[in-house]
């Protein structure tokens, strides 16, 4: 029996992984890189020694994602001064309908735990979901299970009577490996049957998750 929900926050729950697509370009070209798209689309949820891997694959030099990610930051910082990220379709409404079930529900995020509740403010999304987990609490992030082993530790829950709500590989990847029920709802990346070992159900949408029954 499921007994708490766990949902990855960009791509899930704030439509943001847009922006991260495209800063990660851009900052890059600004310090003089081409960043191909499938490189950022690796990145997306990595744990940040995974990422600087990339980056030295790609460039060969060490201290380029540091420079690359800083920048990336800066630039997300200062367009969402004046804009906000928009909630996903159906977020608030699942949220709801877990909550009268009495199911729990918390938010499992690469981000920072102050960058993540940032989001949720902008995106409304903040009394649905209080509580945060950040993968920077464990000492490795996404595809690696740490995080969500953690969040079932802090709920008093076995993996198994939790559920997982992510959009990237390596968040299903990271969810499947602590032992959740895993459902992906994807964003920049499809579901491909190369996932299928890691991803129980996938959904087009949240709201097609909720519509599903699959918590009755």
């Amino acid at each position: 029996m499921i007994k708490a929900v766990l949902f990855d926050m960009d791509g899930v729950l704030v439509d943001t992984e847009k922006y991260y697509r495209d800063y990660w370009k851009q900052a890059a070209k600004e310090l003089g890189y081409d960043l191909p798209l499938e490189d950022i689309l690796r990145l997306r949820s990595c744990d940040h020694g995974l990422a600087a891997g990339i980056f030295l694959d790609r460039f060969g030099d060490d201290g380029i994602y540091p420079a690359v990610q800083k920048r990336r930051r800066e630039l997300m910082r200062d367009f969402f001064r004046d804009h906000c990220p928009e909630a996903k379709k159906g977020a608030a409404a699942l949220a709801e309908y877990l909550r009268g079930k009495g199911i729990a529900t918390a938010v499992v995020t690469a981000a920072p735990e102050e960058r993540a509740r940032h989001y949720l403010d902008l995106a409304g999304l903040s009394p649905c979901f209080p509580k945060i987990l950040s993968a920077l609490s464990v000492p490795r992030g996404k595809p690696f299970p740490d995080v969500y082993l953690l969040a079932c530790r802090m709920l008093s829950l076995a993996p198994a009577e939790c559920a997982a709500v992510e959009d990237s590989p390596n968040g299903v990847m990271s969810a499947a490996g602590a032992g959740c029920l895993t459902l992906m709802v994807p964003d920049l990346t499809p579901y491909t049957d190369d996932l299928k070992d890691y991803v129980d159900y996938h959904f087009e949408s949240l709201e097609d998750i909720l519509s599903s029954g699959i918590f009755d």
